[in-house]
């Protein structure tokens, strides 16, 4: 199977903050393990008769405690602020937590400190706010308990790793990323099928005859995709069309570019999640060789894993 990789995955199945709670990783002390984030800048804040002018930055919580402080400062004369904490998975599409919102800030009680925990699994949450009759002081805070920073690079290195061991090991692309598939001729099916599972789109067909002429094949009109859940994607022929019968270029003369895997990590089955971090664990553990039994041994598969990937193998052939 001839394929490239052309934009690598994003995210990751399991967070830093998995893993290191996974393997119990820690700062040994409360301090240590805080982090204080702002989300909204303290200061004075116009009337804003909506939900979209006074935003916080996003924070990174997943896998984390996490804490959002809204500290009012002072309200100005009839002035109230209120403010509610969203969620999102990727930073640009944002919902509003459950009973996230906190209680209306007015005069009376614009000295009050007023605290949410956030028990979501999004990936990142921020504050938004609206000030309505006077310009108000307020800003809003999120406090994270986090393990010790110290081996994060190695720690990403390791879940990116893991990762591709599964990927390997399944036959699947776990995230979202774009791949080109190359054949060397059409296929007498009137069907393409596409690898490594969870097809999201067709970027384009296309196709080279003998001189290298580039010809683009158009979708709904050439071909239709199919996408399959998280099975093989097929590209498919429509009623009454066929495949270019002109003699094709010698070299990679047509190529399929395509987008797959899950678009979130929360969407990864529990059980390649469960096997992410038994993987990463073992490359975290033994970061030269295993020792079992005190005998050095070079790296071996993990029997867990393998047994946690059954199920999600993909079996299609390719050639």
């Amino acid at each position: 199977m001839n394929v490239l990789q052309t934009v690598a995955p994003t995210i990751e199945p399991v967070s830093i903050a998995e893993v290191k709670l996974h393997l119990r990783l820690d700062s040994e002390t409360l301090a240590g393990n805080l982090a204080a984030y702002t989300s909204l800048a303290a200061g004075s804040h116009a009337i804003a008769n909506n939900y979209t002018t006074h935003v916080g930055t996003a924070v990174e919580v997943i896998g984390k405690q996490a804490v959002v402080y809204l500290r009012p400062v002072n309200n100005g004369a009839g002035g109230t602020v209120d403010t509610k904490i969203q969620e999102s998975d990727d930073g640009t599409t944002w919902t509003d937590v459950t009973s996230g919102a906190f209680t209306q800030v007015t005069e009376a009680n614009d000295t009050t400190i007023q605290e949410k925990e956030y028990t979501g699994a999004k990936r990142y949450i921020r504050t938004a706010s609206k000030v309505l009759v006077a310009a108000c002081e307020f800003g809003t805070d999120v406090i994270v308990n986090a393990a010790t920073t110290a081996e994060d690079s190695l720690l990403t290195d390791k879940i990116i790793a893991a990762r591709e061991i599964i990927e390997d090991i399944t036959r699947r692309a776990l995230l979202t990323q774009t791949w080109k598939y190359y054949l060397d001729k059409f296929p007498t099916d009137n069907f393409i099928k596409i690898p490594f599972g969870n097809l999201q789109s067709v970027t384009s067909v296309k196709w080279k005859d003998t001189d290298g002429t580039e010809t683009t094949l158009t979708e709904n009109t050439d071909y239709l995709v199919e996408t399959n859940g998280d099975q093989c994607g097929r590209i498919v022929l429509p009623y009454g069309e066929s495949w270019p019968s002109s003699t094709l270029y010698p070299s990679k003369p047509i190529t399929i570019e395509f987008v797959c895997g899950w678009t979130t990590a929360a969407l990864v089955p529990y059980k390649i999640k469960a096997a992410a971090l038994l993987a990463i664990a073992d490359l975290y553990e033994n970061r030269e060789a295993q020792t079992i039994n005190n005998t050095t041994l070079t790296y071996q598969a993990n029997k867990t894993v393998e047994l946690l990937l059954a199920s999600a193998r993909l079996w299609d052939v390719f050639e």
